[in-house]
């Protein structure tokens, strides 16, 4: 049988700047867990300094979904002295041992002009990690990793390039730790936080190029179509009233679910003014799921009805 999760999903009741999740089982607790960017919205706003300053949050579940509980943050994500800034956690999972990729700034900057890097980091037990090295792509503006195997046990990596025009670039591995970079495949326009699964028998894509979420399609993990965006308009669950943004799909039992984050408060007006000045209100962030059906546009989802397997 199916729950009806709740909305929000989940609110990160230290900062309220829950982003970019990814949601892992964990085989020890028997839970699934979902890993995120834990944005500092409750925070004084010089600048972009509030999305700066990050720790990767964790939450749980051990009811199918419905309920989360904040558990704190990954423990051993250092790489320099100081406090600095960590964003959009990817997790897998490969012969009992798992990876995180994970972006890095340095310090708490409060501009978007600075470095940024995609470190990688293992574990036994998802809670403590080490660093295993930064990953070399092919340049010192890298974000937003999505990592997935492919059907000939390749592993390929898909992240955003900032010093490419903030398109999807991509990247090959035989062993998660050397990486070959490939080229720039998603180039219709600038976006993030691209996000790859095989669901029905193709490859999909999703990216968020700041309208809703942007849909793509493949047979071979390579060449992309183009598909209808999906979550660009408001749902009407509880903090859902506004585009979907950064998201993970789960894959399970045949079903795709897609977990994503929304700005509850930040009108369309106030997103289009490039000089309105974000509040707390409007920096807050929740986390929500819905479920993605295959149709004739590409994938569709209904934000307003939810209902989920994850037994």
């Amino acid at each position: 049988m199916g729950i009806v999760p709740n909305a929000p999903l989940f609110r990160d009741p230290v900062y309220d700047g829950a982003a970019d999740p990814a949601v892992i089982w964990n085989p020890m607790e028997k839970a699934w867990w979902i890993f995120y960017t834990s944005r500092r919205a409750f925070s004084p706003g010089i600048g972009v300094s509030y999305m700066h300053g990050s720790d990767i949050g964790i939450a749980s579940s051990d009811d199918g979904g419905k309920n989360w509980v904040y558990r704190g943050t990954a423990q051993g994500l250092v790489y320099e002295p100081g406090k600095n800034t960590y964003w959009a956690p990817e997790v897998v999972e490969h012969e009992g041992i798992f990876h995180m990729f994970v972006s890095y700034v340095r310090g708490i900057p409060f501009h978007w002009e600075y470095p940024r890097a995609i470190l990688h980091y293992a574990s036994r037990d998802l809670w403590n990690w080490e660093l295993v090295s930064p990953v070399k792509l092919a340049s010192d503006r890298v974000i937003d990793a999505c990592v997935i195997r492919l059907g000939n046990g390749r592993w390929k990596m898909w992240y955003k390039n900032e010093g490419e025009h903030s398109f999807t670039c991509s990247a090959y591995s035989e062993d998660l730790y050397t990486w070959t970079p490939g080229k720039a495949e998603i180039t219709d326009c600038p976006h993030e936080g691209a996000n790859v699964f095989f669901f029905k028998g193709r490859y999909w894509m999703v990216t968020d190029p700041w309208h809703g979420l942007g849909v793509y399609v493949s047979d071979d993990a390579e060449n992309w179509k183009r598909c209808a965006n999906i979550l660009r308009e408001p749902g009407e669950r509880t903090d859902d009233g506004s585009m979907g943004a950064h998201a993970d799909v789960l894959v399970h039992k045949g079903r795709a679910y897609i977990f994503y984050f929304t700005h509850p408060e930040v009108s369309e007006d106030e997103r289009n003014d490039p000089g309105f000045i974000w509040e707390y209100r409007h920096r807050r962030s929740s986390l929500q799921v819905a479920e993605l059906v295959v149709c004739d546009d590409g994938l569709c989802c209904d934000r307003n009805h939810v209902e989920m397997d994850l037994s």
